[in-house]
């Protein structure tokens, strides 16, 4: 079953912004580290953002400065704000939850069905 949905992907022009939200089907957040990945044709399935129980988040090189991952008041939904797009940033974005992420992609207990984001210039 999908644990994580998500949503909010689409069309932006290069310089734009969008949010994705990743909505839990349970309280999975109140334990799990969460980490927004993203794929694209050809390329392997990278982190981009990670934020833990505790608030502490971490960025791919890539994103730092125009990316925010965070939760809201509930913390049943996480965001990643994307502002400043590029080209570049176009990809299938996957949300993912588990433990101790920092280790590896391979510690994603429930995935996100993925939301294409393509950034035109």
């Amino acid at each position: 079953q999908v644990d994580l949905v998500e949503s909010g992907g689409g069309l932006v022009q290069a310089g734009g912004s969008l949010r994705l939200s990743c909505a839990a089907s349970g309280n999975i957040f109140m334990t799990n580290d969460v980490a927004w990945y993203r794929q694209a044709p050809g390329n392997e399935r990278d982190m981009v953002a990670r934020i833990t129980g505790g608030g502490y988040s971490v960025y791919h090189a890539s994103v730092k400065g125009r990316f925010n991952i965070f939760r809201d008041n509930t913390r049943n939904v996480v965001y990643l704000q994307m502002n400043s797009l590029k080209p570049e940033d176009t990809a299938v974005y996957y949300c993912g939850a588990g433990q101790l992420l920092s280790s590896g992609i391979r510690n994603v207990r429930y995935w996100g069905q993925g939301t294409q984001v393509t950034v035109s210039s």
